[in-house]
């Protein structure tokens, strides 16, 4: 399936969630049998581990239509990267969906720590924070400072947008699927209200 057939499909089966047409019924349905026979998922899904954000429902999905890595902020680390190249490379899966939502936790948790730092915090916590921070701090040097909402719509767009730029520009197999084999990588946001995903083709801070 190629990356804009893969889009499309994202695209109608959460707008079938969305509306509320997605019911136990038409909801997409493989026997547990069927999915262990082989894996051909037609997106990868790197997004955030927000328990109100499980990609499979949000897209209308069933077993075996998507490789889902969920991390907090849906932030790129190594091993995550690895994830979406053994993905791509070993299912040929041609569409990577960075998935993030609004009012994520560890973008409000990072503008926090910006404007009042805790000296006490895990290591481990702060490994997340420190990822998410090169997408949001200069926007506190900016006019949005003053406006709590707007900061955090922009952060969380921001944020998405570099996991995005890191996944093009920061593999040497990802980069070499995008220029030969048409992978292509986008970032999208769930909002939280209404249940449904922006598509954000370009999405940079």
């Amino acid at each position: 399936m190629s990356a804009h057939e893969a889009l499309e499909r994202l695209r109608e089966g959460n707008r079938l969630f969305a509306s509320g047409e997605l019911s136990r019924q038409t909801r997409p349905s493989h026997s547990r049998v069927a999915a262990s026979a082989q894996q051909a998922p037609f997106a990868i899904i790197l997004g955030c581990s927000d328990s109100r954000v499980p990609a499979e429902i949000v897209f209308g999905q069933g077993l075996g239509d998507l490789f889902v890595i969920r991390v907090a902020g849906n932030v790129v680390a190594p091993s995550l990267v690895g994830s979406v190249e053994f993905a791509a490379a070993k299912f040929g899966t041609r569409l990577v969906v960075v998935l993030g939502h609004t009012e994520c936790g560890a973008v409000l948790a990072t503008l926090d720590e910006l404007q009042q730092p805790v000296e006490d915090q895990s290591p481990n916590l702060r490994s997340i924070v420190d990822r998410v921070r090169p997408s949001v701090e200069g926007l506190l040097k900016t006019e949005l400072r003053h406006d709590h909402e707007a900061l955090v719509r922009q952060a969380v767009r921001a944020n998405i947008g570099v996991s995005v730029d890191h996944l093009q520009h920061g593999s040497e197999i990802l980069e070499r699927l995008i220029r030969v084999e048409g992978l292509r990588v986008v970032g999208a946001e769930y909002s939280l209200d209404t249940g449904l995903v922006e598509f954000l083709d370009d999405a940079r801070p």
